[in-house]
């Protein structure tokens, strides 16, 4: 990797550190191609990204940044999950690390926050931004709901208590 290609790197890595709203560090040592490309596509389908990238590199990336916590982490064969959601990162690390025992969780950072493995792992506990949005929808409409079952509950008893009036009438 030549001068240039590897300040390109910095700069799409500066790019991430300051965007993304997680990071999450982890070792790879020891996952097949075709595990880290079952993981890449399980982070895409939720919205998060893997890198790759020499620690070294990732380190200069992250000086000036929010998540400069995770440098600690950058020591032999580590792999940066990162996402915009702070659940989609960690839920699907976590979820494929215990599928696969050479993923190993380090850390990683949400915000200024650094979380520790057990951190990262009560990231991923929490619902997602899509879960909550869901929740709060019903929550809103749960009440609308409400008040018109109560508005059209007494109606409906008197037409119930006419019907059965009508029926002993009729019985009579």
């Amino acid at each position: 990797m030549n001068r240039a290609e590897k300040s390109e790197l910095v700069a799409a890595l500066q790019e991430v550190f300051r965007t993304t709203g997680v990071v999450v560090v982890c070792h790879y040592a020891g996952l097949t191609v075709a595990q880290m490309t079952a993981l890449r596509r399980q982070m895409r389908a939720a919205g998060a990204s893997v890198k790759v990238a020499k620690n070294r590199l990732a380190k200069i990336a992250l000086e000036g940044t929010d998540v400069a916590s995770i440098a600690r982490h950058l020591k032999g064969p580590t792999l940066l999950a990162y996402s915009g959601d702070p659940v989609a990162a960690p839920k699907v690390a976590i979820d494929f690390a215990k599928a696969n025992e050479n993923l190993v969780i380090l850390g990683g950072a949400m915000g200024k926050t650094a979380l520790d493995p057990d951190g990262v792992k009560a990231l991923a506990t929490l619902p997602s931004l899509d879960e909550l949005r869901a929740k709060l929808v019903g929550l809103i409409q749960a009440p609308a709901t409400k008040v018109a079952q109560v508005v059209n509950a007494p109606a409906a008893k008197v037409a119930r208590v006419l019907a059965a009036y009508a029926k002993t009438q009729e019985a009579a």
